[in-house]
């Protein structure tokens, strides 16, 4: 029995490390291959049989994605609605996270139900009516058309994961400083924000990188070159009749490498935050 029992753990464990192993194949063969197209020429971005490897070694893909497009500006945009959005989705979900994780409150469940609602509901069903309303107050092609929608649809999911990460936090410390005489906001800022900073960060980066690749609404509300971010303005490379895939494979790792560098600085703290937090309460 126990040699039976051995033999069926050990095929699920090989079975988990199969389909894990898939799973990380699916990922990391279409990030090779973007990496690979942005470093070849351009006669062998696009040749047939492929090739599988950049061979020579070329950059010319980088520079053109800097020189015959806007690209620069596309960064500029993207970094500037993604940070602005990400800090007032902090800020705000700091606040509302502490009171519904930390002061009584009537109706606290009924707000967090409605909360995971607008989570899960599809950015594509609204689109229209925020683009009628962006046009008539005359934010079409601004800065604060992208902000304003980003934290409203990524604040939820921030609300949730500070809120649960609070409730984690011991009572007694929040106690002793309003013991000591400590405002609120000084509990939040001095007691509280040092205990959450996993959460914080959890919710800062997958933040982050929700604004900096969104596009539908990116491209709905934004078609003024000027105010293109890094999804649209990729996507709107190349002509009628040609694809320049080197240039935008060079342009899209461009845009991959500051969120890859946020999750290889802070994956302790985005993992802990998650574990400790997301799953609590």
């Amino acid at each position: 029995m126990r040699n039976r029992s051995r033999r069926g753990w050990r095929r699920v464990f090989n079975g988990v490390n199969l389909a894990t192993l898939l799973v990380v194949l699916f990922i990391i063969i279409p990030l090779y291959w973007m990496i690979a197209t942005a470093f070849k020429t351009r006669a062998n971005s696009g040749v047939s049989p492929p090739q599988y490897y950049p061979h020579p070694l070329s950059v010319q893909n980088f520079r053109d994605a800097f020189s015959e497009a806007t690209f620069g500006r596309y960064i500029l945009n993207s970094v500037i609605v993604a940070v602005v959005a990400t800090a007032l989705v902090l800020v705000l979900g700091t606040l509302a996270g502490y009171a519904l994780g930390r002061l009584p409150m009537r109706g606290s469940f009924t707000i967090l139900v409605i909360l995971l609602m607008i989570s899960v509901f599809p950015p594509i069903a609204v689109v229209v009516p925020l683009y009628a309303l962006l046009r008539d107050i005359g934010w079409l092609n601004s800065y604060q058309a992208l902000i304003i929608p980003y934290t409203a649809f990524f604040l939820p999911f921030a609300i949730w994961i500070l809120r649960n990460y609070f409730m984690a936090i011991p009572r007694e410390m929040e106690e002793s400083a309003r013991i000591d005489g400590a405002s609120p906001i000084r509990t939040i800022w001095s007691i509280i924000l040092p205990q959450a900073w996993p959460g914080l960060f959890t919710a800062g980066i997958f933040t982050f990188t929700a604004c900096w690749t969104e596009f539908l609404m990116a491209l709905s509300f934004n078609v003024a070159n000027d105010f293109r971010t890094i999804p649209v303005g990729v996507a709107l490379f190349g002509g009628q009749f040609v694809t320049p895939y080197g240039t935008i494979f060079a342009a899209s790792v461009v845009a991959v490498v500051p969120i890859a560098i946020l999750v290889f600085i802070f994956r302790r703290s985005v993992v802990s935050g998650l574990t400790a937090g997301a799953v609590k309460g």
